[in-house]
């Protein structure tokens, strides 16, 4: 019986040995990110250990993401203290507007095909569209992870997931991802992979692939893989990663279910408030009244994301009464977006352009506040009650394409009906 793509990659990083579902190993690490949401409690561990030479933190990046800008004292010492440290070790910085850690891990070319890489976040299974085992860990499992460069891990079961057919024009990999939700519900394949493959994998550019496997956290998965292809390999090449090593599940892998959905027919989903897997088709929630719109955050605030509301807002103005938030994903995103004429374009319709960062997603920074009855659509991961500071105030989710047609009409709407939507 053949292995699936964790179990291979797993294998290779403890010691070559062939392992299974179930096997508990000791990995060595590829590289490592901490973000300043989880670093007070690795930097606390290592002081703790006492630990003065960490081999591993140049193997591991510093990202200023959440608390971005600090909108406290104690975040802006904690960005000081992490400045301070990531330099006396030589770890890599990455500062307050340079970008969301899941953006700038791979645009810094820091991991490749075959990685085993780990982070402070639950998306860290965004790696995982470069054919990488990214996985979410804690700030204290980051602490090891710097003084001896490997940590302990539960091999976990796979899911083949795969999407036949094509998608529709105005229908994005987010729409994949919240209908699995639908399906599978919140954490409904609790610390096992996905393999997501197919067709309508293998037509999807690269920052949709990163949404499909980002939004793998909210179903509780371990890790979401994809197979590498020419796209791949590219994207890679072109931000200077290592060389790859392409990682494929063999023909007889052992997987605990067997998934085949028709793309084709899918049409655009919303989760609807405070749910993140209650998801309905967006005609089941057309007419529903919003108030803000936000367009960014790890899941999807790439350059095809501002492309999508682009298109339907160039020459527009959104609604009256509908405010907007556009945060690129990262820096070079925000830089690529003004040389194409999107931000520009956003802008005149009415949107508010924010730096590169994540602190919106989680009212951190509380530049999205809402007011009691208030509704917003957002393009982030997660609706939960009072997620972005008043449980009086409903989120809904859907694709960037998704928020900005509602942004343009007021209601939550169907992007395959506004022109630029499809």
């Amino acid at each position: 019986m053949g292995y699936t793509i964790a179990e291979k990659i797993f294998a290779a990083h403890a010691g070559g040995k062939p392992v299974r579902a179930g096997d508990i190993v000791v990995a060595s690490v590829d590289f490592a990110m901490v973000h300043d949401g989880r670093a007070p409690n690795a930097l606390r561990m290592i002081a703790g250990l006492g630990a003065k030479n960490l081999p591993f933190a140049s193997k591991t990046a510093f990202v200023l993401d959440h608390y971005s800008p600090p909108p406290n004292i104690e975040a802006a010492n904690t960005h000081r203290a992490m400045r301070a440290f990531a330099d006396h070790h030589g770890a890599v910085l990455y500062d307050v507007g340079d970008g969301i850690c899941h953006q700038v891990m791979p645009e810094g070319g820091h991991l490749t095909c075959g990685d085993l890489i780990v982070g402070t976040d639950t998306h860290s299974v965004t790696y995982g569209a470069f054919n990488a085992l990214g996985m979410g860990v804690e700030g204290t499992d980051l602490a090891a992870v710097m003084l001896t460069g490997k940590l302990w891990f539960r091999v976990p079961e796979t899911i083949r997931v795969e999407l036949k057919g094509a998608l529709q024009p105005g229908v994005w990999a987010k729409d994949i991802t919240l209908s699995m939700l639908g399906r599978f519900g919140a954490e409904g394949v609790n610390y096992r992979a996905i393999e997501y493959a197919g067709p309508a994998v293998s037509a999807m550019e690269i920052d949709d692939r990163m949404t499909l496997a980002n939004h793998a956290a909210e179903l509780g998965a371990k890790a979401a893989l994809l197979e590498a292809d020419a796209k791949t390999i590219a994207w890679l090449e072109a931000h200077h990663a290592r060389a790859p090593q392409p990682v494929k599940a063999d023909a007889d892998a052992n997987y605990v279910e067997l998934i085949e959905i028709d793309t084709t027919a899918l049409a655009p989903q919303v989760a609807c408030q405070h749910k993140i897997d209650d998801v309905v088709g967006v005609a089941e929630a057309k007419g529903q009244k919003i108030n803000f719109a936000l367009i960014g955050t790890c899941t999807n605030g790439r350059l095809d994301d501002i492309r999508q509301a682009a298109a339907i807002l160039k020459g527009q103005r959104i609604a009256k009464g509908v405010r907007m938030i556009v945060t690129p994903a990262s820096r070079q995103v925000y830089l690529a977006a003004a040389r194409e004429g999107l931000l520009e374009a956003l802008t005149r319709a009415g949107a508010s352009v924010e730096a590169a960062g994540c602190g919106t997603c989680v009212n951190i920074t509380g530049h999205l506040i809402t007011g009691d009855g208030e509704v917003v659509i957002s393009s982030a991961n997660r609706n939960f009650k009072g997620r972005l500071g008043n449980d009086k105030s409903e989120i809904w989710i859907g694709s960037a394409a998704t928020v900005a047609a509602s942004a343009l009409t007021g209601t939550i709407t169907d992007p395959r009906e506004t022109v630029g939507g499809n």
